[in-house]
């Protein structure tokens, strides 16, 4: 038996035992020897007849560590992958905080409350924002984009299908465009006669682009090796516009930062009009999501709300997803609306995205 956690008289005129030893706080600010941490903590509990709030208190500090180091999502690819889950992560802090507040360890309660209120209020992008991202491009013309990981297995390929014929979107990016998928969008071939289909080497992942606009007839589609992204340069109405869709592996301990380095020059190669959505496995407030926007120069659009839900929980826990379905935009394109669709039997949500093409200033002749 350890013997920090032997059993101790007590004494009525004993000075308190703190919470926290040696400036140890909930966000570990200091390293210090986890023995003496150890010993610390059995002290407490062996004065303590609340074994059940103490409990709760070690977890929700448990919990705190990897909410932190969210925070520090640039130093390592591991801490992004705690990014992605910060909301959850201080939603849960929170909810283990709320016990201790009808307890004597109201005060400790009461600090982890506020510091989770707190990681979420700092963390951008975490609501939906208005849809009318750009109210004032109201008299351009406006271009639809449809945005959809299909997954590779789906059961119910016709919704999509239908999704397609009742949107009429005027350029589709797809993930996940299995054998069966290429198979099943040659019925609609006649409807999207421009197409770009970057195929995985597993046949499973691939990526494409369906578009009733012609592509720019001296740019041909291009197509990364590993079918991660593709690229078309598309005519809206005479002004051409890069036309990306991007499929990103999930973060660390898998290879997404790997990928993200592979595509550097695609992502750099863009146009100076571009437009680029997919399923990048990242949410809007990671280093992932900021990176690709600074390799490609562009700006995130407005968030959605959750896309992704794990298949097997119900619809109606939707709003536990994450939103990492995302679209950017860059040059003279500016997105004006950008909503979830129906679901297509896939366990991502289509995001239809609206956007227009800001003319070119008229240049006055001196």
């Amino acid at each position: 038996m350890l013997e920090p956690c032997r059993k101790r008289r007590s004494s009525d005129n004993q000075k308190p035992i703190p919470l926290f030893p040696y400036s140890l706080t909930p966000l570990f600010p200091y390293p210090i020897h986890f023995l003496a941490v150890i010993r610390h903590y059995c002290r407490l509990m062996s004065k303590s007849r609340l074994n059940l709030p103490f409990l709760i208190l070690v977890a929700a500090t448990l919990v705190s560590i990897p909410l932190v180091l969210s925070f520090l999502n640039s130093l390592h690819p591991a801490f992004d992958t705690f990014s992605h889950l910060r909301i959850h992560l201080a939603v849960l802090m929170g909810l283990l905080a709320l016990p201790l507040l009808f307890t004597k360890l109201r005060r400790e309660g009461a600090v982890i409350l506020l510091l989770a209120v707190f990681a979420i209020a700092v963390t951008p992008h975490v609501f939906p924002a208005s849809e009318d991202a750009h109210a004032g491009e109201a008299a351009q013309p406006h271009y639809r984009l449809l945005q959809m990981n299909l997954r590779f297995d789906n059961g119910s390929p016709e919704q999509a299908l239908s999704l397609i014929a009742h949107i009429r979107p005027d350029v589709v990016t797809l993930e996940e465009v299995s054998s069966m998928w290429r198979e099943k969008f040659g019925h609609i071939a006649s409807a999207y006669p421009y197409s770009i289909f970057c195929p995985h080497p597993g046949a499973v992942f691939g990526v494409a682009i369906l578009s009733r606009r012609p592509f720019i007839a001296d740019s041909a589609p291009a197509c990364d090796p590993k079918g991660m992204m593709a690229v078309a340069s598309v005519d809206f109405g005479g002004r051409p516009v890069d036309v990306a869709a991007l499929h990103l592996h999930w973060p660390w301990p898998f290879q997404q930062s790997e990928q993200i380095e592979a595509l550097s020059e695609q992502f750099r190669g863009l146009s100076e009009n571009a437009i680029l959505s997919g399923d990048l496995n990242a949410t809007p407030w990671s280093a992932t999501t900021k990176r690709i926007a600074e390799l490609a120069a562009m700006t995130p659009a407005p968030p959605t709300g959750p896309t992704w839900l794990y298949r097997r929980l119900p619809a109606s826990l939707r709003f536990a997803g994450l939103p990492i379905d995302q679209t950017f935009a860059k040059g003279r394109v500016a997105i004006s609306k950008i909503t979830r669709q129906q679901p297509i039997g896939s366990d991502h949500l289509p995001v239809l995205v609206e956007f227009s093409i800001i003319p070119q200033p008229e240049t006055v002749a001196s």
